[in-house]
């Protein structure tokens, strides 16, 4: 934890589960009302340091944090804390690194929250940010913006949302596309916020967003098919989530508590990632690649898994 972070207002954590009710039925493609004015100097839009999500402005801190308090994620052993951008942008900068042509890696150092990284994937019809960071200042919109902007931001699961409207509204109003499976996870609704419902979803340039399900119901890959000189790259976050063994990936309910997926589930995964080519595999932090080979490696990754969960090792083999 930073010392800026340290600083910043300590609240207990609830005896209440988190978890938010389910979302309503889907529908094709839908704003959520814009229910967060700008905040005045009184209000702060708080930020989980645990996992890093901004949440709507108010004087005080939430109490929880309910993407903390699922089983998904883990409230901190000191208790649930808050800092704000302010207090981020005191003590970290953003860090630039170019993964191939037209792709750009954006993390935040020193390293806060899940410390996932950005990507920015640059196309002549526009360019799409995938993931977010809590961290947003003047000197990564200035690089965004001599790169071509933004046109689309996506976001593959909820545990990444961080302070996606702070991006979004330093990029001119760019819209954030999540899957409509994951809307209740939103914890700062804006009408820059769009949820789409379905497989896939058509973004500028020839990508596509896929549901996938799985870790989260609404987990999304994106779909380069352009990248790796034309072989074809997948955006991934954390799921599929590429192993120490670089050879191969996993699928999880949960990664910090071990809860592994069914393998009815990570068939659905499979199926979805099934039409799609692709050679490269990017993951949620710069160590987390896979340079060649990433479909196969999947496929026999899930047989892997699959096979493990009947009690079968040591079967599968590259």
């Amino acid at each position: 934890m930073s010392s800026e972070s340290a600083r910043t207002p300590h609240v207990p954590r609830s005896p209440a589960g988190g978890g938010l009710a389910a979302p309503p039925a889907a529908v094709e493609s839908r704003r959520d009302p814009a229910v967060t004015p700008s905040h005045s100097p009184a209000t702060e839009a708080w930020i989980c340091v645990t996992c890093g999500v901004q949440f709507a402005p108010a004087s005080r801190p939430p109490a929880c944090c309910p993407i903390c308090e699922d089983e998904r994620q883990f409230v901190g052993s000191g208790g649930q804390e808050w800092t704000t951008l302010a207090e981020l942008r005191r003590g970290h900068r953003n860090e630039f690194t170019e993964e191939e042509p037209g792709l750009l890696s954006i993390q935040t150092r020193p390293g806060f929250a899940i410390s996932q990284r950005a990507l920015l994937v640059e196309t002549p019809a526009g360019n799409v940010l995938w993931d977010c960071l809590s961290l947003v200042d003047d000197e990564t919109i200035e690089t965004l913006r001599s790169r071509g902007g933004v046109a689309a931001i996506a976001i593959s699961h909820p545990h990444f949302y961080s302070s996606m409207l702070e991006w979004s509204r330093a990029l001119g109003g760019a819209p954030i596309w999540v899957h409509e499976n994951d809307r209740s996870w939103i914890q700062r609704p804006d009408e820059a916020v769009h949820t789409w419902s379905g497989a896939t979803h058509s973004l500028p340039g020839g990508l596509t967003l896929v549901n996938t399900g799985g870790h989260f119901p609404g987990s999304q890959v994106l779909h380069w098919p352009s990248g790796a000189e034309g072989r074809g790259v997948l955006l991934v976050g954390d799921e599929p989530n590429i192993c120490s063994d670089r050879r191969w990936v996993t699928f999880m309910r949960s990664y910090p508590n071990f809860i592994p997926l069914s393998g009815p589930e990570i068939a659905r995964i499979t199926e979805a990632l099934r039409p799609l080519a692709f050679d490269r595999l990017y993951g949620w932090s710069p160590d987390r690649v896979l340079r060649a080979d990433a479909k196969r490696s999947v496929a026999l990754s899930a047989e892997r898994h699959a096979r493990a969960l009947r009690g079968e090792h040591g079967v599968v083999e590259r």
